[in-house]
């Protein structure tokens, strides 16, 4: 679950550390089903045998399959939210770095930051957190985001 803070302490949290998800296995399944999903069928992502010869070493993860699971690591403890909030919407990126390959088989989660809050009309706020996603039991993340979500609170 996201934490929940109210206006009056959201300010309080910038710059803070605002939660992490628990982790996800990155199957072989999951990564067939988004490359038909996405029309991404590129041997590296399916091939196991082929993938081997790679310096990867097997079959690695779509980055956007890894960047797409943001939103469910948000919802389950990396992420933070104004308490009141009736819709959140995805607002987009500042940043996106994709720093290491996920290899299937490994586990991924999110590690969240709250980097600023801006109210940009009345009761709807822009919120910019940094997303972390970790890889366990590597030191180089998968991934580094800026990621924007608007928030209208009723």
């Amino acid at each position: 679950m996201a934490l929940h803070l109210t206006l009056d302490n959201f300010q309080d949290h910038i710059g803070a550390d605002v939660g992490v998800s628990p982790w996800v296995e990155i199957s072989q399944d999951r990564v067939n089903a988004f490359a038909d999903i996405t029309v991404d069928h590129q041997f590296i992502h399916l091939d196991a045998e082929q993938a081997a010869q790679t310096p990867f070493g097997g079959t690695i993860a779509h980055g956007f399959l890894i960047l797409s699971l943001l939103t469910h690591f948000a919802e389950s403890g990396a992420g933070t939210s104004i308490e009141g909030t009736v819709i959140r919407i995805n607002y987009g990126f500042d940043r996106i770095r994709f720093l290491s390959p996920v290899r299937v088989g490994h586990r991924v989660r999110g590690r969240a930051k709250l980097l600023s809050v801006a109210e940009t009309k009345p009761n709807q706020f822009r919120i910019k957190q940094e997303v972390i996603v970790e890889i366990e039991g590597k030191d180089k993340p998968a991934l580094v985001a800026e990621w924007l979500t608007m928030a209208v609170v009723g």
